[in-house]
């Protein structure tokens, strides 16, 4: 499955937004999303398939996490646009800075 189609999903997207803060047990995101037990897993196989996260086991429990390096067709379609917006961004900063600097000496 690629990146879009994993993402596409709102629900995988909730999942992966709780991950975010950090790593957590099938247990603490049942109830943090307020979803059942069965769907957060198939979510969770989805995306452990798809390598956008990891598991580990502890003891009885599966701890998931971010994957270090995940959805690299989504990252890889992205960043064109994100260098283009963070130069125009930069230069907008820059240009307001100038504009503060003009006006602090007048």
């Amino acid at each position: 499955m690629d990146g879009f189609t994993v993402m596409a999903d709102p629900t995988r997207r909730r999942v992966l937004d709780a991950l975010a803060t950090g790593e957590s047990d099938v247990g603490s995101l049942v109830e943090r999303l307020s979803l059942s037990q069965s769907l957060t897993s198939k979510h969770l196989k989805v995306l452990r398939d798809a390598g956008v996260v990891t598991v580990r086991v502890d003891g009885p429990r599966r701890v998931y996490r971010l994957s270090d390096r995940p959805l690299p067709d989504v990252i890889a379609w992205i960043t064109p646009y994100y260098r283009r917006w963070s130069r125009g961004l930069d230069r907008l900063t820059e240009l307001l800075e100038q504009e503060k600097e003009q006006s602090d000496a007048e």
